[in-house]
């Protein structure tokens, strides 16, 4: 849970709230004195919908308010337990998602349609940039949940994640209720998606990339697409791997399965994969062309966790990845802590981090994080991009101590160049080490930025802050003196050579996962790629 600074509002109010969600989650319920709802007045615009929703067309529905920030790891968290609701109760539920944003940059109604097309959220949102409606309900942190009866008074309120059997049962009663009194709605309502006005791409919201200079190979996470694309250095398409299914199978690339992928780690012949939204860590052998899991269940860590042997060990959204000897580093922004995977015994467990989200250096778990999301190392030095304190640390991968080499702290953010007393970031995702310096990708500045990292110097090296020109950046590599971007809401990769910094596209198609084109994949041999035919059937990508 991410609780916002300065907007403590009657405390003991939202208390009594909580406790009478619970006790409605069970068979009976104390009677509490309603208290209808308030309007949702104050938006400063509405999506996935045509109109500004108001509650008075929400008259006979059960109505779940989720007051959200698209960077929280917490609000990205609760998304599949508000889709499994909807899903349950598809015509009786109604849930509208109340952005009141963390980041300047989120607060743009534009930029809060990505993240919705990004998470594949489907419900009315209203972009609450100013905190009037979060004012209104009397909310302190992210995530909150506030569940409005069918006659529009307020049930109850709760925050943080991992309540989903308290949701369910609460929103059940509710309904089960309305439906014996007459007073339930289950006419269908429909809405405008805005999956609807958007087009089909080559690559969806693609998140990291690691470039294999040797063997002149770019690896791409192609997130919403739910596989890896792999390319030449050039852009020119060699591999898909994973059929494009959200799902956690193994096996060949065509039978492989991910749920939005981020982070990889490349040693020949492995390509580990940070598989973020099945909580899991994949690995794909690209000589015998299989995808197999490496740690992780499946399931979501529900809290801090020891570690333990890799396969039984819950994870919790690993989003990038850093391989130094025989140990794989995991930036596990669920739990915002850095954990370790040693290759040799199979155990897994954080080695940087108490779990308490926050800017801390220190020893080992004496040392806190929030959210981290980028790693980049030297062989000696893990650098992370720490993207809720939109800070750089550092860690000592012998000694096992965190410092901040930029960044203050969880509400301190901009977009300052100069020394790391005054330098500001905007919530980094991606971080690269090339030649002494640390390559930052700034995300909510649309920036790349250059940082010193012995003397702590920031710069702009990319991007003039415009989301027109780079939207979003989340990751980053090099090769061949070239310097390659994830430009992850422009839904394409970035080239800039770092003799002469002007960005350029790469022209990539790989085909639309379940296309003929995809279902059908080409064999490489060398740089050269045809299609598969009847005769080669056995083969497969190189």
């Amino acid at each position: 849970m991410h609780t916002a600074p300065n907007r403590f509002i009657s405390i003991l109010r939202w208390t009594l709230l909580t406790a009478i969600f619970s006790v409605l989650s069970s068979d009976s319920l104390i009677a509490a004195a309603p208290m209808k709802a308030p309007e949702f007045e104050g938006a400063k615009g509405w999506l996935n919908t045509d109109h500004p929703i108001r509650l008075a067309e929400l008259r006979g529905k059960v109505v779940l308010l989720d007051f959200w920030t698209y960077c929280c790891i917490n609000c990205m968290h609760i998304i599949p337990d508000l889709k499994k609701l909807e899903a349950r109760y598809p015509n009786e539920l109604v849930v509208i998602g109340i952005h009141s944003a963390k980041f300047k940059n989120e607060q743009e109604t534009d930029n809060i349609r990505q993240a919705i097309l990004r998470y594949e959220i489907e419900h009315p949102v209203a972009n609450d940039a100013d905190f009037v409606i979060w004012g209104q309900f009397e909310v302190e942190a992210w995530p909150t949940l506030v569940l409005i009866n069918v006659d529009g008074t307020i049930v109850g309120a709760i925050s943080g994640e991992g309540h989903y059997k308290t949701l369910e049962k609460a929103v059940g009663n509710l309904v089960e209720r309305a439906r014996q009194g007459g007073t339930l709605n289950a006419k269908p309502l429909r809405f405008a998606p805005e999956k609807d006005k958007t087009a089909s791409r080559a690559l969806s919201f693609p998140g990291k990339i690691v470039a294999d200079e040797k063997n002149d190979r770019l690896f791409i996470s192609d997130s919403n697409h739910n596989r890896i694309v792999v390319t030449d250095l050039d852009g020119k398409l060699v591999a898909m791997m994973g059929s494009g299914k959200v799902g956690r199978d193994n096996g060949s690339y065509l039978e492989a399965s991910f749920n939005h992928p981020q982070g990889m780690a490349w040693k020949e012949p492995w390509l580990y994969v940070a598989d973020t939204e099945n909580h899991l860590i994949r690995r794909i052998d690209v000589v015998a062309k299989k995808v197999e899991t490496l740690a992780g269940t499946g399931r979501q860590a529900p809290g801090r966790s020891g570690g333990g042997p890799a396969l039984t060990t819950d994870l919790s959204s690993p989003w990038d990845l850093a391989l130094v000897g025989g140990r794989l580093y995991i930036a596990m922004a669920g739990s915002h802590q850095i954990w370790a995977l040693d290759l040799k015994s199979q155990r897994v467990g954080p080695v940087a981090g108490s779990g308490r989200e926050d800017i801390a250096d220190g020893t080992a778990l004496n040392s806190a994080y929030a959210q981290p999301s980028g790693l980049a190392t030297d062989g000696k030095t893990l650098w992370v991009a720490d993207s809720e304190t939109s800070s750089i640390r550092a860690f000592d991968i012998k000694g096992g101590s965190t410092t901040t080499v930029l960044g203050k702290g969880l509400f301190m953010f901009g977009d300052v160049d100069g020394s790391k007393e005054v330098a500001r970031l905007q919530h980094p995702l991606g971080v690269a080490w090339h030649e002494g310096k640390l390559y930052v990708a700034d995300s909510y500045n649309h920036k790349i930025k250059r940082v010193d990292p012995i003397r702590r110097l920031s710069q702009t090296f990319l991007g003039n802050g415009q989301s027109k020109d780079l939207y979003e950046p989340g990751g980053l590599a090099f090769a061949n003196g070239k310097l390659f971007v994830a430009d992850t809401n422009h839904h394409r990769i970035l080239v800039a050579d770092l003799s002469s910094p002007v960005l350029r596209p790469l022209a990539i198609d790989a085909p639309l996962p379940n296309s003929p084109q995809a279902r059908n994949p080409l064999i490489c041999e060398g740089n050269v790629c045809r299609p598969q035919t009847e005769k080669s059937k056995e083969e497969s990508f190189k």
